[in-house]
């Protein structure tokens, strides 16, 4: 939300108001570009022209308010101010779409204390408003408002509490700011102070007011019951329009075919209430927790109370066995170790250790290592200063991370897709031939004589076979066999409308450690200091002499112990483990010292040491520690042993970062020379420092220590080598994913070198392109920010906090042959703010993104969005969780089926998944163009069908419609979409937009082909000797059987046929067509029959009200009519693909792209680049 509100001010009337969310206030839900809330309350005048207006129209409003309830808002109700509205209208636009979602919802009230809604300063703007601002009036006018809303019943000394619910979010007024406010921002800006000072509990009238405020701490699926379920099914839109067509076609004497559609709509609705029933309860039951749970009160009591009654501001005594999180809580004494993978993928125990006091805000993603999120289980809680391991809660209900989980698979976003408003614009053509249809059988239907009340009927039938209702349920089963599919491979999605997106991908972005490497890191081994020079490599860290060194890779890491087994980050597991010291914790480790610590670290047996004087093998405690920060890319603990004087402390991260808080005189002058000579060979490196502390070896001194002040003036120790291994699924994946010109980027924390090697040893950058290295400088000494272009080859790393990444002051001159650009994450930060306008430039040809702190990852997806790419991230969920949840297609690796950070969870621990997906995207939403064209088809032909015998006063038969809509078309548009996606991707991508030249050029020629096959069949027909026209004056269906029927009715059927098959191609996104062997057996079994019925009719021809034609020759003659329509079809698709687009090549020049990448392209092979050097622009 933006800072700075004023925006909002201006002559805004105090009717409505407008909100903008910004992505990095909510990484996990990004999707909303603004809100507008609009007030209303009642009026007696519009009350009773909405009564009449319903009983004018026989209740018929009722119906519409009920699909469109702002509708019915608007007629009833009056515009007003948000202060004394009743009712509001929310009107949400998503930033991919400039349409707007209408919402309307209850304005609720509850009495509360005095004084108890107030915004504490930090959420509001420097202008005195609130930073969640929604309808807020001219600033004149809010500065004198009464500070409370009373209404005139309320008793002295109550404030009256306005809120609504909106998708389980509560939303309350604040007066002084006119606005209503979510409550999970009544608490933006606390500081961990404040945080720390709520540890002494909340008093009961505290709580009880702040329950009304906040709500039940529970997050709420709703499971209606079946007669509600079954009266929304059946005043859905589909179903009153199914129900229109079945009352159309009874007093059209259609019974059979009425009463089938009636059992069908009956049993889908059945289906349809039972499966909507049967996940509700299951989500509710997955989200469903309510725990007994301790919470602390003034004065040192505690008290038990469900889980539902916890507020933000309660305090918890968490049990030592751990247990379910019913809340999102800050741990302020004592440790965790948490399972998280129910929310983030991240199988991997994580330790949470208690926050820091400080007067830096709050921020449950800044401070997630101290951060227990709601639905996560904690394994294990330890206490250390203190008796008992507390946490005061931050977040309830559906504001936690397991709610806004919950929320993102009740309330998905919408898709942003020209296939789906191309669909809805062509249903609306179709909806105009309809008219023009209805037009042309009044006409020919009133010259034949055909009374009034018949034509009305005929021709609002025409309706129901030019619009076909059963479109979305065919498009929908194109994707429910997609997401089959995928979940069949380990691939897990909870937004199947995104499957088609995953056809769309022109950009895949990858995390590299975890997800293009190994997870495990292997030692190599260590560098160890002698004076300002390095040693050389010791393979095995364990042959090191006792010093500061061997004690900093033996004790600095945040492992614990559970159930006698070390847990926790694998590379801390591989460290210690080189070291063969072993960790003990809880009783043994405070024995072994007299005193509490957090843990103990005991050596090993000595063996004969290959260099230096052996000290005596002495345990080690770890007194205090601060878990790696991926912001800060380090972590340090401070530890002491026996008999030491003062502790010391050690710190372990990035070599560069860290070799800029250690004092230059204990860098060697070659630090940055070393530091390239094994990121280049492709390992990861990381540096350890430390430094004794002028403090006394105890816990208690331990926990005061401030972060800032242990990481200063530190002494360089050593570098710790380790091999990060290539997973072997990696470079074939991103070789394939290049060869179909998708691009790959590398978006990682890693050191620069290290991610450009991993880059070209996966094939990212080939052997013979080039790769560059952006150096970006920002403005200081009065000098403005510059850009630097550097070959990678030539590259040196430099010694510094500042940027760790960067390169030597060599300069290149512009040379347009390379292909790849590398940066870090501090160079990323200059180019957005001090060349925004060479930044999208950069990202054009960006490869490697390293140094990237979480933040950033998200606002790299979000441009590389504004550029128009389709953008796929996959990552381990760990640290990307924001770009995950920004990118249009995110795939979590990770065991869960569901997680909060990304649409699609993939089981399998490596990136072959992100070609599955792509595979299955394009397979879907060729299929979905295929669906539809045979959909629209079906219609278009079957309304030819009608009108062509509407001219001759009859139609087709109960039984036939009955024949042609559910054993035909249902049939094989159900069976059609089964067909898996090809083997191998493909260059070519498919269309995205439903109305272009080859999709309309398909339907029309298929369309004309259908007409002229229709209408050679009927003429045929008329010019036989013994044809005999039927009795004009007699109406359908009371002159069947007649030839004219039974011949449109035989062609028409072999049609439904063939264009089925027709639009059903294989390559170059699907498998061939007979790969589909439940489709291609109705296709041959259907067929068959209707040879059969052509030829020898049998039993059947008294049903289907057929006439016996006993001239054989013409029969032969029809079939060979239909054999030409089936080479026409198939020649006219195969036509379309080849060879139209090459004549329209022809025909026009070649139009600019609208995408703004490529026109960024375009620009770059037009232009010298890169640019020469130079200040920001």
């Amino acid at each position: 939300m933006s800072a700075d509100s004023s925006p909002l001010v201006g002559n805004t009337p105090a009717s409505y108001g407008t909100l903008t969310i910004e992505t990095s206030l909510d990484p996990l839900n990004s999707s909303v570009s603004s809100v507008r809330l609009s007030g209303y309350c009642g009026s007696p005048w519009r009350v009773i022209g909405y009564h009449v207006v319903v009983w004018v129209m026989a209740g018929i409003p009722l119906l519409l308010f009920r699909w469109k309830p702002a509708w019915g808002v608007w007629l009833r109700l009056q515009p007003c101010n948000l202060a004394r509205a009743e009712t509001l209208v929310i009107e949400i636009r998503d930033k991919e779409d400039s349409s707007w979602q209408l919402y309307t919802v209850q304005v609720q009230t509850e009495a509360i204390s005095e004084g108890s809604l107030e915004l504490p300063p930090q959420a509001q703007a420097e202008d005195g408003r609130s930073q969640a601002a929604v309808g807020a009036v001219p600033e004149g006018t809010w500065k004198d408002t009464t500070p409370l809303h009373r209404r005139e019943e309320a008793v002295s000394g109550q404030q009256v509490l306005r809120y609504y619910l909106f998708q389980g979010q509560r939303y309350v007024w604040i007066e002084t700011q006119q606005a209503f406010c979510q409550v999970s921002l009544l608490d933006h800006g606390r500081t961990c102070d404040d945080i720390h000072h709520s540890r002494l509990g909340l008093g009961l009238q505290d709580q009880t007011v702040r329950r009304a405020i906040y709500g039940p701490n529970v997050i709420s699926v709703p499971v209606k019951s079946y007669p509600q379920l079954l009266l929304d099914e059946a005043l859905n839109p589909y179903y009153g329009f199914q129900a229109f067509s079945i009352g159309l076609w009874l007093a059209d004497h259609y019974y059979w075919y009425a009463l089938c559609i009636f059992l069908i709509s009956s049993i889908s609705i059945c289906l349809s209430l039972y499966k909507t029933r049967k996940q509700s309860q299951t989500l509710r039951d997955m989200v469903k927790l309510s725990v007994q749970v301790c919470v602390c009160r003034p004065g040192g009591e505690k008290e038990w109370v469900d889980s539902s009654e916890l507020v933000p501001g309660d305090c918890l005594m968490l049990p030592q066995e751990g247990g379910l999180m019913p809340c999102d809580a800050a741990l302020v004494a004592g440790e965790c170790m948490v399972n998280e993978s129910s929310l983030t993928g991240e199988s991997i125990p994580v330790l949470k250790t208690a926050l820091l006091e400080g007067p830096v805000p709050y921020c449950p993603e800044t401070h997630r290592r101290h951060t227990l999120f709601c639905g996560t289980l904690i394994l294990q809680a330890r206490a250390f200063v203190g008796p008992h391991v507390l946490a005061v809660v931050t977040r309830t209900g559906f504001c936690t991370a397991k709610g806004g989980l919950m929320s993102s698979i009740l309330h998905p976003r919408p898709i942003n897709f020209k296939f789906y408003k191309h669909s809805m614009k062509f249903m609306a053509a179709l909806s105009v031939l309809a008219l023009l249809g209805t037009i042309y059988s009044i006409f020919i239907l009133h010259r034949n004589r055909v009374p009034v009340n018949e034509i009305v009927i005929r021709a609002l039938d025409l309706v129901t076979v030019v619009v076909p209702p059963a479109l979305p349920a065919a498009m929908t089963v194109c994707t429910l066999y997609a997401q089959g599919r995928l979940r069949s491979q380990g691939i897990f999605c909870i937004h199947p409308l995104r499957i088609n997106l995953g056809g769309k991908l022109r950009l895949v972005c990858f995390d590299k450690t975890g997800t293009l490497t190994e997870d495990g890191l292997d030692v190599m081994g260590v560098v160890p200091l002698k004076g300002q020079a390095f040693l050389p490599l010791v393979p095995e860290p364990r042959r090191l002499p006792m010093g500061p060194l061997l004690r900093a890779l033996a004790t600095c890491h945040a492992l614990s112990r559970l159930q006698d087994t070390p847990v926790g980050d694998p590379m801390d597991l591989k460290m210690v483990e080189s070291t063969g010291w072993v960790l003990e914790e809880g009783p043994a480790a405070d024995s072994a010292f007299g005193t509490q610590v957090l843990a103990v670290m005991r050596p090993p047996v000595r063996e004969p040491q290959l260099q230096g004087t052996e000290e005596p093998p002495l345990p080690v405690s770890i007194l205090g520690r601060f878990p790696f920060s991926s912001a800060l890319q380090r972590m340090n603990v401070v530890v002491a042993w026996l008999g030491a004087a003062q502790p010391e402390t050690y710190v372990k991260g990035s070599p560069e970062l860290v070799a800029g808080l250690c004092n230059p005189e204990t860098v060697p002058t070659n630090f940055a020379q070393m530091l390239q000579n094994y990121t280049a060979a492709g390992y990861r490196v990381v540096a350890l420092a430390g430094k004794p502390l002028p403090i006394a070896p105890s816990l208690e001194a331990a926990q005061q220590l401030t972060r800032d002040a242990v990481e200063r003036e530190l002494s360089l120790l050593g570098l710790l080598v380790m091999r990060n291994l290539l997973k072997p699924q990696t470079a074939p994946v991103i070789q394939a994913l290049r060869n179909t010109c998708i691009r790959t980027v590398m978006v990682t924390g890693d050191n620069l070198q290290t991610a450009v090697t991993v880059a070209q040893s996966c094939g990212m950058v080939g052997t013979q392109e080039r790769l560059l290295i952006v150096h970006a400088t920002p403005p200081e000494r009065g000098q403005p920010a510059s850009l630097e272009f550097l070959p990678v080859e030539s590259s040196v790393a430099v010694n510094g906090a500042k940027d760790s990444d960067q390169a030597s002051s060599y300069i290149v001159e512009p040379d347009p042959r390379f292909s790849h650009l590398a940066l870090s994450g501090f160079t990323f930060g200059v180019l957005m703010k001090h060349f925004p306008r060479l930044l999208p430039k950069v990202l054009v040809q960006g490869t490697v993104f390293a140094r990237m702190a979480p933040e950033q990852k998200t606002q790299l997806v979000c441009e590389l969005q504004k550029l128009q790419y389709c953008v796929g991230m996959c990552g381990d969920g760990a640290n990307d969780c924001g770009a995950l949840k920004a990118a249009d297609v995110g795939i979590s690796l990770s065991q869960a089926e569901a997680s909060v950070v990304s649409p699609f969870t993939s089981s399998m621990a490596s990136i072959e998944c992100v070609p599955m997906v792509i595979r299955e995207g394009r397979c879907s939403l060729d299929t979905s163009f295929s669906v539809f064209k045979y959909m629209a088809l079906y219609s278009l032909t079957q309304f030819m069908s009608v009108l062509i015998l509407y001219t001759i006063n009859t139609n087709l038969g109960d039984m036939q419609f009955l024949a042609i809509d559910l054993v035909i078309t249902t049939t094989v548009a159900v069976l059609m979409s089964r067909t898996g996606p090809a083997l191998a991707l493909g260059r070519a991508r498919p269309p995205g937009a439903l109305l272009s030249v080859p999709v309309l050029s398909s339907l029309l020629l298929q369309v004309a082909l259908v007409a002229g096959v229709q209408l050679g069949g009927y003429f045929l027909t008329v010019a036989q000797p013994w044809f005999v026209p039927l009795n004009r004056t007699v109406p359908a269906p009371d002159n069947l059987p007649n030839y004219e029927n039974t011949v449109v009715f035989s062609m028409s059927s072999f049609q439904y046929l063939i264009l089925a098959a027709a639009v059903s191609r294989g390559a170059p996104f699907r498998r061939p067509l007979y790969t589909n062997v439940p489709f291609l057996v109705a296709l041959l079994l259907l067929g068959s029959i209707l040879v059969g019925l052509l030829l020898a009719p049998g039993p059947l021809r008294g049903p289907l009200t057929l006439t016996n034609i006993a001239d054989t020759c013409f029969k032969l003659l029809l079939l060979g009519l239909v054999a030409f329509n089936f080479v026409g079809a198939f020649m006219l698709e195969s036509v379309l693909d080849q060879c139209l687009p090459a004549c329209l090549r022809w025909l026009r020049p070649k139009r600019a792209s609208k995408k703004r990448f490529k026109q960024l392209e375009q620009e770059l092979a037009e232009q010298p680049w890169p640019p020469p050097t130079g200040p920001g622009r």
